[in-house]
């Protein structure tokens, strides 16, 4: 039997405990400057911006005049856009991952697709809005309406809301459906009252991840031409609109021509935090709900 030193075992054990402080430091260090920075991004925004929110603001029109300008206009784009994206992410999104997870075929052609879908959800999202432009917006002649930029951002975040439904899918104990089966249940009833249910939370999750990304993009509607001018309140899904993202890349332009563009984009930010703080709200209370539940 090979003699073991116990000096060199103890000389190799602090080496790793010495490894792993190390890195543990190094991983606080950088968790520390991250959330420096961001505190220090939300401090100047709120310095900038909050003495500008008042009723006014909130819902007036948009306006070459600094101090007349409002945003109404943008919040209510912002909401129909998520109206179009919310539902056409989530039925495709979730019906695409039921697929590839519980009916297709093992194989290649599944293998490809699978490794297709993760790799899309690392592409730059300006190429999602050429891709806008070219189908939406031109061959099918939508022109730059909401219905076409809600396409367009559904297609930017299809890929995340799948993964994330296959992962909660494959979670689901495997025991639970082979009971359904078990009483007679058919794989479409197992699915609907048995795996979706408690596979809901971890949809939703990603949901929300994937919806939190969609509300904040500018690229990809700059891309396909949403304007930035005094239009009238979109009241449906055909009509031309601006989104809070939009507003805030123009007035962070126009602040080189009149600083007090700069106020009014830490204020547009300001507000569209707290609608993106409400909508993830709602859609964690109604995930928590269904948690509860299964």
């Amino acid at each position: 039997m090979k003699h073991v030193d116990s000096a060199q075992v103890q000389k190799r054990m602090n080496g790793r405990i010495y490894k792993n402080n190390t890195l543990k430091g190094i991983f606080f260090l950088a968790t520390l400057f991250g959330l420096i920075v961001l505190g220090l991004l939300i401090y100047r925004v709120l310095a900038d911006g909050i003495s500008w929110i008042d009723w006014d603001f909130i819902i007036g029109r948009l306006s070459t005049d600094a101090n007349r300008a409002g945003i109404m206009g943008a919040i209510l784009g912002t909401v129909w856009l998520m109206a179009v994206v919310a539902p056409v992410t989530l039925i495709i999104g979730i019906g695409t991952a039921i697929y590839l997870e519980l009916y297709a075929k093992k194989g290649r052609l599944q293998a490809l697709i699978q490794t297709n879908i993760a790799n899309l959800a690392g592409v730059p999202s300006i190429v999602y809005g050429i891709l806008g432009l070219t189908i939406f917006v031109r061959a099918l002649d939508f022109g730059n309406i909401i219905l076409a930029g809600g396409f367009t951002l559904s297609l930017l975040v299809l890929p995340i809301v799948i993964v994330a439904a296959q992962e909660a899918i494959r979670s689901v104990p495997q025991h639970l459906s082979e009971a359904s089966y078990g009483m007679g249940a058919t794989k479409w009833q197992t699915v609907k009252n048995i795996i979706l249910p408690a596979a809901l939370p971890g949809i939703l999750t990603g949901a929300i991840l994937a919806l939190s990304r969609a509300i904040g993009e500018t690229a990809p509607l700059t891309v396909i031409g949403i304007p930035a001018l005094i239009i009238p309140f979109p009241g449906g899904i055909f009509d031309k609109f601006t989104a809070l993202p939009m507003q805030i890349y123009y007035w962070t332009l126009d602040s080189s021509l009149v600083a007090e563009y700069a106020n009014l984009a830490a204020a547009t930010i300001v507000v569209l935090l707290l609608l993106l703080f409400v909508l993830n709200s709602v859609a964690i209370i109604i995930r928590n709900k269904f948690q509860h539940r299964y």
